[in-house]
């Protein structure tokens, strides 16, 4: 038997067993998929963004209601330290005009293959397709397999099975019925950094489902933020509405009005919008207008037409106030099976400072499976790592005091 079980595949896991590997302890990683680090892969399909440059305090303040259990497990394991990990495999980051940190490959398989291999070297067993389904009558761990059930008594677990997005991927929070029965207080599951739904009419969502929304202003309650969206055939996706999602999910659960407000040249004043629409060539359409004037997008011009109708400004000066702020009444949330990540899991109330739970003593928990939530740009692949860390160092030292 091993001395310590992870139970999760992905980046939390991974850095445990390599934390408990480190400390001369033997290590299994036991994982329900065929394969290793699936969401991981899946993040560096975007460039793999590890972390962000800014300041810490700024850091950790992303992580909201979060920021104080989570704080100091990021500083023990922050960023720089990251870029270290990293590099140590071989893997050279920079950071990008906008403060991300990426490896210099822009993607994840090169780091993933060189960990596997740190991992293998160390003498860290994997053992895939086994789904963990809770504890025997004598406490012991079983997995379910393509073999019949296994059972394992390690001294000592690190769960790290992930949220519940993205299910097809692994994480599917089917952990959460074992840990209630064992009396870790949790919290309900929600999307994270999703998609916004929008009733488009039929006309719209076809001609423009993919077409992005560059350089706007998002505004959403009191916040605005500058970024990009994209139409989807469902609402709007993209890196400036999953900075507001979070925010947007928890209004419409309140019942209050979703309405999202989008600047389509938030670099110009309404009265420089005015001064350049006024002339034009007689018998230009309101569309030519737009097009040559503003240099407004063909996707640009089909939103403000979807948002005000029959209703829409033909004078130079409505028609500056309708670019400021196109109004997008929004409907709900993607679900699970579309979000980046989840909010919810095991609180940390049910979690002493080392991370281990409560209610299960030896029993130590990782990564997206703990109920935090962020956005993207690096912030969550840095808790994922560093919370790994700090579980398995916990359970270092909680093995250390045993009999």
């Amino acid at each position: 038997m091993p001395d310590v079980a992870v139970i999760g595949g992905g980046p939390a896991g991974l850095m445990a067993a390599e934390t408990l590997a480190g400390a001369g302890l033997s290590v299994s990683v036991y994982e329900r998929m065929p394969s290793l680090g699936r969401r991981f892969l899946m993040a560096g399909r975007g460039g793999l963004n590890l972390t962000h440059s800014e300041p810490m305090a700024e850091f950790t303040g992303r992580y909201g209601e979060a920021s104080g259990p989570l704080g100091g497990v990021i500083e023990a394991f922050d960023p720089q330290a990251l870029r270290a990990w990293a590099e140590g495999l071989g893997q050279e980051t920079f950071v990008g005009s906008s403060g991300r940190v990426f490896p210099r490959a822009l993607k994840a398989s090169p780091l993933l293959r060189a960990w596997l291999g740190r991992l293998d070297a160390a003498g860290v067993r994997f053992h895939l397709r086994h789904h963990w389904t809770g504890w025997g009558a004598d406490g012991a761990l079983t997995f379910d397999t393509p073999s019949g059930e296994v059972v394992v008594q390690p001294a000592a677990t690190v769960l790290a099975m992930g949220g519940a997005s993205w299910p097809r991927l692994g994480a599917n929070g089917a952990w959460a019925g074992a840990l209630a029965g064992a009396g870790a207080p949790l919290a309900p599951f929600a999307p994270s950094n999703m998609g916004v739904l929008a009733d488009w009419s039929p006309a719209f969502a076809q001609r423009f489902a993919g077409a992005p929304l560059k350089a706007v202003a998002l505004t959403f309650g009191e916040q605005t933020l500058r970024g990009e969206a994209l139409v989807a055939a469902y609402g709007l996706e993209g890196g400036g509405i999953y900075a507001l999602s979070g925010d947007i999910r928890r209004a419409l659960a309140t019942g209050s009005q979703g309405r999202l407000l989008i600047d389509l040249r938030p670099d110009m004043r309404r009265g420089d919008l005015a001064s350049r629409l006024i002339g034009g060539r007689t018998g230009d359409s309101l569309s030519n207008r737009l097009r040559k004037m503003l240099k407004l997008s063909a996707v640009e011009i089909g939103l403000l037409r979807e948002a005000f109708g029959a209703d829409l400004p033909r004078s130079p000066v409505g028609l500056a106030e309708a670019i400021k702020a196109v109004p997008v009444p929004l409907t709900g949330v993607a679900g699970l099976e579309r979000a980046i990540s989840s909010a919810g899991g095991l609180k940390f109330e049910g979690l002493d400072e080392r991370l281990m739970l409560k209610a299960r003593p030896g029993v130590f928990a990782a990564g997206e499976m703990l109920d935090w939530e962020a956005p993207t740009g690096g912030y969550l692949l840095q808790a994922s790592f560093a919370t790994g860390r700090a579980a398995a160092k916990g359970a270092i030292n909680w093995l250390a005091e045993q009999p």
